[in-house]
C-alpha cells in the first residue's frame, strides 16, 4: 500500500511541474511592476481556452499532491 502512495505521489508531483511549466506567464517581469502592473490588479482578466484548462488542472493536481503527502506521512 505505501508503495502505491510513493509511485502516486512521485506521478503527481511529475505531472504538476509539467502543468505549472505549461501555463503562460501572468507578469511583464520588472518592467511591468514598474509601469502599469496595477491594472492587472484591479482590471482582472479571465483566463479562457488553454490557459484557463491549465490552471484547473494545476489545482486538481495539488489538491492531491497534499492528500497524497497527508496521507503517506501520517496515516502510512
Amino acid at each position: 500500500m505505501q508503495g502505491v502512495a510513493i509511485t502516486l505521489l512521485v506521478i503527481t508531483s511529475i505531472v504538476l511541474i509539467a502543468l505549472v511549466v505549461m501555463q503562460s506567464s501572468k507578469s511583464e517581469g520588472l518592467s511591468g511592476a514598474i509601469s502599469g502592473g496595477a491594472e492587472q490588479l484591479f482590471g482582472k482578466k479571465k483566463a479562457r481556452g488553454i490557459d484557463a484548462v491549465l490552471h484547473r488542472a494545476s489545482v486538481v493536481a495539488s489538491v492531491l499532491f497534499f492528500i497524497l503527502a497527508f496521507l503517506l506521512a501520517y496515516v502510512l
